[in-house]
Order: C-alpha cells, then sequence, then structure tokens
C-alpha cells in the first residue's frame, strides 16, 4: 500500500510542476510527514558518489565540474588560421592542396571575374552620369564569389546580399540582364520594381535580393530544410557581409540551422567594413568564423582573394554538407576597395593609401593571373584583346539597356495578388485617371504602352 502511494506520488509530481492541482489533494490526504517517508527521490539523496563519479548530467551542454572560480575569456577561440592555396604571386603553395583544375575552367574563373569587373566600372560610371540612380561595385570581392560559385551544383539555391553579382556572372546569367535590371527596363525580370544590383533569377536558383541586411539569413535557413526533408541532394549557400552577421536574424538563422541539422553553407564576405564602420568597432570577438563552434557549426577561414582557397573550402563544406545534413560556416577575408555604393564616400573614413595597397599588392584578379601566366596559359597578348573584348560586350549590352522603354505603370500593381482587392483597384483605376489628365507632365513615351 505504502508504496502504490509513493508511485502515485511520483507520477503527479513534476520537479517542473510542482504538486500541480492532483498532487495538492494527495498530500493533505498522506500529511506531509507521511509524504516524506514515501518521498520518491528518497533513495536518490541516500546514494554516495565518489568526486572522480560525480559528472555533471545538466541536459543544456557537456562539460565538467572544476572547482576553480575561472571566466572564460574572450580569446579563448581567437587567431582562427586563414587557409590560402595560392600566395600573392599565384604560386601553389602546397602541392597537395592544389585543385588541379582544368585550364578551361580555371580560364572561366578569369573571365569572370575580369567582366564583372569591367562591368562595374562602366555602370558606375554609367550612374554618376546620372544614367541609373543607384549601383554598388564589386572590386576586390571577385574571388569570393566566382571561387564558391564554381565549387557549387548548378542546381544549388542560392541567397545573396547585394554583392554577389559574380555569382551569377559565373552562372552564365547574360549582360543584357544585368544592364535591364539596373535600367529598370522591359527586360528587366522583377518588371522595373528593384533598386538597380536586386538581381534574382529563377531559372539559375538565384532567389531575389533584398535591401535589408540579413533577412535572406533565415530565409536560406528554411530553404535548406525543406531540401533536407525533400531528400533533395541540393544545399543552400546563404551570403553576407561581416557587418550583416551583427543582425539579430543572424543569429537565430546559425542556431536554427544547426539545431535542425540543414545543408547550408554560410558565406560570410568579410570586406573590412559595414559602409563605414570598420570591423574594429563591430566586434570584440575573432572574426565571424569564431561564432559558428558556439552554435556547433563546423567553421573555416579562408584567403577570400584566394580563388582556389575560396572554391576547396566551399567543394568540401557542400559535399559534406549534403551527405551529413548539417551547416558549414566559412568566413572568406577580403577587402572593398570600391566604395559601399554610389551613396558612399569612403575618402571620409580611410586612406587612399589603404585602398591602393589592397588594389595593387592584393587583387584576386591578379593573383589569378600570375598563376594562369606562370602555367603558360595566358600572356599579355591575350590580356590585351580580352580586355577590349569584353569592354565591347559590355557597353553593347549597355547601349541595348538604355535604348529599351520603361515596363507600362499598370505592372506596379500586379503578381501580388491572384485576384486584386477592391482598394487595389480603386488605385489602379485613380492613377489611370491621373495620368489621363495630367499625362503631359509625365515623359510617358519612355513607357511601354
Amino acid at each position: 500500500m505504502a508504496m502504490a502511494v509513493a508511485v502515485a506520488v511520483a507520477r503527479v509530481w513534476r520537479p517542473s510542476r510542482g504538486l500541480g492541482r492532483t498532487g495538492l489533494p494527495l498530500l493533505r490526504l498522506l500529511g506531509a510527514r507521511g509524504l516524506a517517508r514515501f518521498h520518491p527521490h528518497r533513495w536518490q539523496q541516500q546514494q554516495h558518489f565518489s568526486s572522480l563519479d560525480d559528472k555533471p548530467q545538466f541536459p543544456g551542454a557537456s562539460a565538467e565540474f572544476i572547482d576553480k572560480l575561472e571566466f572564460i575569456q574572450p580569446n579563448v577561440i581567437s587567431g582562427i588560421p586563414i587557409y590560402r592555396v595560392m600566395d600573392r604571386q599565384g604560386q601553389i603553395i602546397n602541392p597537395s592542396e592544389d585543385p588541379h583544375l582544368p585550364q578551361e575552367k580555371v580560364l572561366k574563373f578569369y573571365k569572370s571575374m575580369t567582366l564583372l569587373n569591367t562591368m562595374d566600372r562602366i555602370l558606375y560610371e554609367s550612374q554618376r552620369q546620372g544614367r541609373i540612380s543607384f549601383y554598388m561595385t564589386n572590386y576586390g570581392e571577385e574571388g569570393t564569389h566566382v571561387g564558391s560559385a564554381a565549387a557549387l551544383d548548378d542546381t544549388d539555391l542560392v541567397f545573396g546580399q547585394y554583392r554577389e553579382a559574380g555569382v551569377l556572372m559565373y552562372r552564365d546569367y547574360p549582360l543584357e540582364l544585368f544592364m535591364a535590371q539596373c535600367y529598370g527596363n522591359v527586360s528587366d525580370l522583377g518588371k522595373g520594381r528593384q533598386m538597380p544590383v536586386h538581381y534574382g533569377c529563377r531559372e539559375r536558383h538565384f532567389v531575389t535580393i533584398s535591401s535589408p541586411l540579413a533577412t535572406q539569413i533565415p530565409q536560406a535557413v528554411g530553404a535548406a530544410y525543406a531540401a533536407k526533408r525533400a531528400n533533395a541532394n541540393r544545399v543552400v549557400i546563404c551570403y553576407f557581409g561581416e557587418g550583416a552577421a551583427s543582425e539579430g536574424d543572424a543569429h537565430a538563422g546559425f542556431n536554427f540551422a544547426a539545431t535542425l541539422e540543414c545543408p547550408i553553407i554560410f558565406f560570410c564576405r568579410n570586406n573590412g567594413y559595414a559602409i563605414s564602420t570598420p570591423t574594429s568597432e563591430q566586434y570584440r570577438g575573432d572574426g565571424i568564423a569564431a561564432r559558428g563552434p558556439g552554435y556547433g557549426i563546423l567553421s573555416i577561414r579562408v584567403d577570400g582573394n584566394d580563388v582556389f582557397a575560396v572554391y576547396n573550402a566551399t567543394k568540401e563544406a557542400r559535399r559534406r554538407a549534403v551527405a551529413e545534413n548539417q551547416p558549414f560556416l566559412i568566413e572568406a577575408m577580403t577587402y572593398r576597395i570600391g566604395h559601399h555604393s554610389t551613396s558612399d564616400d569612403s575618402s571620409a573614413y580611410r586612406s587612399v593609401d589603404e585602398v591602393n595597397y589592397w588594389d595593387k599588392q592584393d587583387h584576386p584578379i591578379s593573383r589569378l593571373r600570375h598563376h594562369l601566366q606562370s602555367r603558360g596559359w595566358w600572356d599579355d597578348e591575350q590580356e590585351k584583346a580580352w580586355r577590349k573584348q569584353s569592354r565591347k560586350k559590355v557597353m553593347e549590352a549597355f547601349e541595348q539597356a538604355e535604348r529599351k522603354l520603361k515596363p507600362n505603370p499598370s505592372l506596379i500593381f500586379s503578381d501580388v495578388y491572384q485576384e486584386m482587392p477592391a482598394q487595389l483597384r480603386k488605385q489602379q483605376e485613380s492613377l489611370a485617371r491621373h495620368l489621363q489628365t495630367y499625362g503631359e507632365h509625365y515623359p510617358l513615351d519612355h513607357f511601354e504602352k
């Protein structure tokens, strides 16, 4: 009888809940003294453990007890090394790390990086001349784009921030569509609704870019979780800068990816500045790679100006992410040579000498060109011819985009609802009446009818 009562009490007595509604009447029935005699945990208290057997049983962490008061230092994970394959002269440092890529593929690396650079220069000047409203260059970060893109499968899903045009470039996104998006003309896949450089392409599995920082990170984790559940043999890669890693969405995304065991690669371009804020004012820890272990994420830091190092790290992360269903964090150390955007003047917060150092001494394009020349795969004549050819291709696409009309203004109301709500229909009718009355004051001849 006594044992039965004890069992009954044990069932209703939960450490996290107390006795609850069921336990209180039972306590009154037995009385405190009787209950103590049959306490369900009494037998545990009577057992004795040696200090060696006294292991922590807390469910929240794996650790050992210590008997000395000591706080963990912030640099407990510090000085994470930077993985590289090539030195600054383009020479392979460790032959065992050479990816042994065919000449054709390495030349595609180089041509994608240099074509992106040429497009950047022309569109930057276009904005300065008032031809487009906004632009962001990729100067100095071309190696992070192309090296990572080349290591992915064509069907792997890409969530970019706003400085990953080279990923699309490597996936053979046409120059005409780059230009159409920046000009917002009738050929723009987004129908002129986005700011310039906010690219997207369903056929190339590149999710449309959004302006707010880090919103793509938890979204990418959700997509990776869906791929895992579908057993799709597919990885999601999510790009962001070290500035975006300070957003709450980044921390939420890291934790979800780790706990849900998602096949995702978090690719952080640490380019030294979050607009005008240097890394010294952004964080006190050892960069972004040091955060990965705290979430249970395998992490690596690579030389982002070494396209082969980026390729190797992304290739291995992709293989393991799919095979093991777990996230990876790659921190690519690089430098933003250009201004943050055409709205920024970086001379206000950094010196010309600093920028020139990275542009002249440690540029990813120069490093790869040195490598190609040392292998006899490229020479000065080819360089001269390619520069001329690439500029011609960009200028042709540029001129074509400038001649095209803007999308019909009525498209601002479409593609949101399957059936347009009454309120939105009223707005559309109001705009039509306004343009009918005052149309002469608008450049309607620049828009598609």
